[in-house]
């Protein structure tokens, strides 16, 4: 009998993606009966709103479990004009929006319609462990540009326009960011706005975090800073994190119509559509309430706050004040060559990532996986007896390290 033939060779270039990986880990250990602190998941811990998950509910009851069309219920896409109307000063057609399950999905659809093989796409570090992977699979090639905490982690016009070549067909941008919770400011996204606009290529905005912000910081959308901007710009939001949906899978990308009607045939011959459930109760989370935003916020806030004292009174240790998100992103390289009791070195931020989580049992996600070595990210969407225990393990792992 012949061998059975070889897998597809696509993927040999993708790396796994470093936080779901360790989120399963801790999810492994807490099953074996550890106590693991698990500082690496990127999703709130609150409820979903209770209105929402009855809207959800309602949709089940009312047997609206069917197929929608592809780019999603014109209820939804006219909820997300509203809501870009209102929030972001951006006004859109439901031609111009497409729904998507999940943001990471809205993402991964715009690169794929817009890139070729051979293209270029300006990725910004620190960045989401995804985006240079889903680069490569849309068949184009990611271009890092390098904000290291001197910058506040924020790439500059001037470094966009120095890696603009022929071949780049789009820059990444994330704000409030991920890993670093680094938020731009108008200015900032004005200079840039310029940039892209002179070279003619498309800017991914992707805004999911826009709702957590904190010190009276404020989310600007890139796509709202000048009509021409608007007709380049790729807007991509979600329900994920503002209002604590990410099992829900709910994500979006509003654009010119000629992208999103790409969006929409790639779509109808992959995944289809979101959840019709999702769907009926995004229309709710969109349209209705949001008074359980403020005292999530100021949760966070107050999280942040702690963390950020506790990492400042480490040895060795600096930390940038995030002004949005739920994660910090601490530089920890001094710690890189320093060794383990039993005498193995730190080489990076993974091998201080795996101590941690093997000796102290702390999950945190190393630097290199956000293309920015040195720095470890923890979220802070846990409990404050959570972040105050897995903040005296850290505090003691590095004690612990020997020069």
């Amino acid at each position: 009998m012949p061998a059975i033939r070889p897998l597809s060779r696509k993927l040999d270039r993708i790396a796994p993606s470093a936080t779901t990986v360790l989120n399963e880990r801790a999810i492994a250990m807490k099953r074996e009966g550890v106590d693991v602190f698990n500082f690496a998941v990127g999703e709130p811990d609150f409820p979903t709103p209770d209105h929402i998950k009855e809207a959800g509910t309602a949709a089940i009851r009312d047997n609206i479990t069917r197929y929608t069309p592809a780019t999603g219920i014109l209820d939804l896409k006219e909820a997300i004009c509203r809501k870009l109307a209102r929030d972001n000063g951006l006004e859109y057609a439901p031609n111009q929006i497409a729904t998507t399950s999940g943001g990471k999905h809205a993402l991964y659809n715009l690169l794929y319609v817009i890139c070729d093989e051979g293209d270029e796409v300006l990725v910004p570090a620190p960045y989401w462990v995804s985006y240079p992977e889903m680069v490569k699979l849309a068949g184009a090639a990611p271009v890092v540009l390098n904000a290291g905490p001197d910058a506040s982690f924020k790439v500059t016009a001037g470094q966009v326009r120095s890696a603009i070549t022929p071949k780049t067909k789009a820059l990444m941008l994330n704000t409030p960011s991920n890993p670093t919770g680094m938020v731009y400011t108008r200015d900032e996204l004005a200079a840039i706005a310029e940039v892209v606009m002179d070279a003619g290529i498309y800017v991914i905005t992707d805004e999911l975090y826009e709702k957590i912000l904190y010190d009276g910081h404020r989310h600007i959308s890139i796509a709202a800073l000048h009509p021409q901007m608007k007709e380049q710009a790729l807007v991509v939001n979600g329900l994920s994190k503002a209002y604590a949906m990410t099992g829900w899978r709910l994500g979006y990308a509003a654009g010119p119509g000629e992208v999103m009607d790409l969006v929409v045939k790639f779509q109808g011959q992959t995944v289809m559509h979101p959840s019709a459930i999702t769907q009926h109760a995004a229309v709710t989370a969109l349209t209705g309430p949001e008074d359980f935003l403020p005292p999530m916020i100021r949760a966070f806030d107050r999280r942040r706050n702690y963390i950020l004292e506790r990492l400042g009174n480490m040895r060795g240790v600096a930390c940038a004040r995030p002004g949005g998100a739920f994660y910090v992103f601490p530089d920890m390289s001094a710690y890189t060559g320093r060794r383990r009791p039993d005498g193995r070195p730190i080489e990076g931020s993974l091998d201080l990532a795996m101590y941690l989580l093997e000796e102290y049992q702390v999950i945190s996600a190393p630097g290199a996986a956000f293309g920015t070595e040195g720095c470890l990210r923890f979220s802070y969407a846990t409990t404050l007896d959570i972040i105050e225990k897995g903040m005296d393990r850290v505090e003691k792992g590095l004690s612990a390290l020997k020069s």
